[in-house]
Parts: C-alpha cells; structure tokens; sequence
C-alpha cells in the first residue's frame, strides 16, 4: 500500500512532474474514488504562495482542470484534481502526427470554451501549452478536452511574484508583449492558443520568432495542411499587436464556429487523401493499477470492511471467526438437545440462558451408586450461631459393596459423635489473687490513719 498523506489520500504511484510538484495517482479515503494529487517539491516561500493561489481557484467547468481540494501534513502540502488519464495533446501528436483539420476544430472549440470561464473569473492562465491541455480517454469518439496547470496563473491587478525583467512561462509560446516585459493580458493566452493550434495541424513546433516575421509585411499566408477558413481564424489570433487580435475567447470561439462550418467539402476531400489519419483514438495513458488497488480502490480494504460468509475467518461464522465452531463437538458430546448459537439479524450472537442453580438442603443420605468421579458437595445450610447440642445423632447408612474407597469425609469416632458440632465445654478459671501490701505495712498505716482522724475529729471539736 502506499503512503497516508494527512489521514486522507493514499498515494499509489507517480504519474507525472511539473515544475514545483510531483503528481501523484491518489486514492481519496473519503470521497472513495482517484484523484490526481500534486504535492510540492519546494516549501519555499514562493513556492508556497505559488500553491496558495493555485489551490485558491475554483472553477468548475467541463474543459477545465481546477484544484478541488488541499491537505498539508507535516512540511508537505498537496492539492488534488480529477485524474485525466488520457494524456495529453503533446502525446496525442506524438502518437498521430498532424491532426486532421475537424478534429482540431472541435479540440480549439473546447480550449476556447474552458479559457472564457477562466478569463470570466478574471484569470489570466499565462501557460497555455500542449502538455497542459489534458484529454479524457474517449477511445474514437468525440475528443474531451480539459485546460490544467494554473501554477503561474494571476488575477487581474494581483502582484506579480517574479522580478522585474523575468518572463513566466514557456519558451516558444509567450506573445511578443510578454517578451518585451509587458502585463500579460487576455489576448496573451488568446495567441498561446493560435501557437497551440499550428502545432496540432502541422505536427511541429512553431517558431514564434520566425512567425514575427513574416507579419512584418502583414497576415501571411497560411501554412502548408492549414486550411484557408481556419487560417483565418488563426491568423488573427497570432497578430503581433494585442490590439489586433480578437479580444475575448468567446469572440474567438464564434469566428472559429464560423470557419467550422466552411471547411465542408474541403475538409471531407482533405480527409480522403490520408484516410489514415481519419480515426484518431485518445486512450488511458496511465497503465494498470498497481498491485492491491482495484477500479473500487484498494482491494485490501474492500475485503475488511465487506461481510465474511459462514466460516470465514473474518466473518462470524467459522471457528476461526468467533470460537462458535471450536466447542461444537464439544457440546454435542455433553447432550444432544444443546442447540448451536446462531447469528442475529444485527450480526451477533444469542448467548446460551445461563445453567439455574437452585439452593438445596443437605440430603438425608447419599446416592446408592457413586459417582466414577468425585463431585463437589451440595451447598449446606450454614450453622447455628448459638451454643448447645445439637439433636440426636444420625448415623451414616452402611457403605455399599464396593471396593472403591468412600470419597467423603470419614465419620467420628463413637465415643464423640454426640459431641459432634458443639463446642467444647469451657473450664472454670482459677482464682487470682489481687496485688496489695503486706501486713507488717498495711497493719501501721492503718493505725496512723485512724490517729489522724482521731485527731482531726478533736481539733473540730475545740473550736466549736
């Protein structure tokens, strides 16, 4: 199994590396499904503002790829998307070459529609590329197109987090005002998607240096494999002057609805020269789970938390399972009427009504056969608390013939069996005799203290 990040994502494998992260295949433990999870190399400060506004843009759309959630665990921190897994356009070219030119059409169509919800949020994406253009694994049907990676994206009047004189993006697709350290606007991302889409119908990067100049002399014509309706779509997008260009993405999508439309038979003849290039497949990029995880997630798991059959060793069934199957023969043995517990409808167990143990009284006499093992004696009636003996002696009934010894205790001898249970008959304590003084000094004392009186007796007298 992989690694727990913050109690909550599971990360499986690596399936890709951008420029401040590695992403991740992610299993999310609460939402139950995969995720794609970038967690950041660098805990930078300006990586970690960089993160912050990333994960801070919440655009929910179709043809976007926005974070949804975030997560920080110790000095790591991630946030996570939906998994695309059907590659890229950089991939689909390098598997296809040039597109044909209606597929593109649809391809642009998309881009456009996800970058006007972004350009509606205020947001400037600064990035726009073919390896962050993602596609869902749509086989041969119709191509599903999601716009990613917003690490270097900006709102509108937000600070810059770059020097000055320090273009962000990338190399062979900035627009020429972004070169000249100018503001990046709209219409910049407007011409990253012209550059984008002379790539899909040509198969090869553009030169954007080359392309500046041949619009010194105006709009050139249009590459070989451009068809001239969408050239002019493009063309417009490429101008140097952001002021030439179309100024919003939905205004670009109109013109290019509009060019759509007119390629018609042209782009039917086109098609049948490579029909080859017809059927173009966008399949999953990912490979297969790795081992332990399944299309429901980790398999492992699944087994844990689902129900165990009779006799399985998680379930309540077995012996294993909860000991109900270890005694079994056991209590059969004891008796045949002993009825096994069976599980409730709560998945527990009906415990057995507990063995009632009656108080009884000492039994006149033992049974007549004895037992093959010793028993424990019945409970007796406790003595009486006063003295005195008891009633007349019972005797014990003559033994059985048997030659096993009597497992009881033996009886008392004859002489003492009345006095069996009485105490015994406390003997008159001897006379003590109390501590004084002798009589040669009780005898004087005695005498001075009757003279004394005596004489306290006259001295009253004479004063009276």
């Amino acid at each position: 199994m992989g690694e727990i990040f913050a109690g909550r994502y599971e990360l499986i494998d690596p399936i890709g590396r951008g420029g401040v992260g590695m992403v991740w295949r992610a299993w999310d433990q609460r939402r139950r499904r995969y995720v794609a999870a970038k967690v950041l190399l660098q805990s930078d400060a300006y990586t970690l503002l960089r993160f912050v506004r990333e994960q801070a843009l919440r655009i929910d759309h179709p043809h976007v790829l926005a974070p949804a959630s975030w997560a920080a665990d110790d000095d790591k921190v991630l946030f996570t998307m939906d998994l695309v897994s059907g590659g890229s356009l950089a991939h689909l070219i390098g598997d296809y070459g040039p597109l044909p030119p209606s597929f593109v059409c649809t391809l642009l169509d998309q881009l456009l529609s996800g970058l006007s919800a972004v350009h509606a949020e205020d947001v400037i994406h600064r990035d726009i590329k073919p390896a962050n253009i993602l596609l869902e694994p749509t086989g041969t049907g119709r191509p599903h197109l999601r716009l990613s990676d917003f690490g270097i994206s900006m709102r509108k009047g937000e600070p810059r987090l770059t020097e000055t004189n320090y273009v962000v993006g990338t190399p062979g697709y900035f627009a020429p005002e972004q070169m000249l350290n100018a503001e990046a606007d709209f219409p910049s991302d407007l011409y990253a998607v012209g550059l984008v889409a002379l790539y899909l119908l040509t198969g090869t990067k553009p030169d954007s240096h080359a392309l500046l100049e041949q619009y010194e002399h105006g709009v050139p014509s249009a590459p070989e494999g451009v068809p001239e309706p969408l050239w002019q779509v493009l063309g417009q997008l490429l101008q140097p002057d952001p002021q030439a260009r179309f100024r919003t993405a939905t205004g670009a999508r109109k013109a290019l609805a509009s060019a759509a439309e007119m390629l018609g038979e042209g782009a039917a003849a086109g098609r049948g020269e490579r029909p080859e290039q017809d059927v173009v497949e966008v399949f999953d990029h990912l490979g297969p789970l790795p081992e332990g995880f399944g299309p429901d997630g980790p398999v492992a798991a699944r087994q844990t938390t689902g129900s165990s059959g009779p006799g399985g060793g998680a379930g309540t069934g077995g012996g294993a399972g909860t000991g109900v199957g270890a005694g079994a023969d056991e209590r059969a043995g004891a008796g045949a009427g002993t009825e096994v517990a069976s599980s409730s409808t709560t998945g527990s167990f009906h415990l057995p009504p507990p063995r009632q143990v009656t108080e009884t009284a000492a039994p006149a006499a033992p049974a007549a056969q004895m037992p093959p093992a010793p028993t424990p004696a019945p409970a007796t009636a406790p003595a009486p608390a006063h003295s005195g003996f008891p009633g007349p002696f019972q005797p014990y009934p003559p033994a059985p013939a048997s030659t096993e010894p009597f497992p009881g205790p033996a009886g008392p001898p004859g002489g003492q069996a009345a006095a069996l249970g009485a105490p015994a008959p406390a003997s008159a304590p001897a006379p003590v005799r109390r501590p004084g003084p002798p009589l040669k000094i009780a005898v004087p004392l005695l005498v001075v203290a009757v003279l004394c009186v005596v004489a306290g007796v006259v001295a009253l007298s004479s004063m009276s």
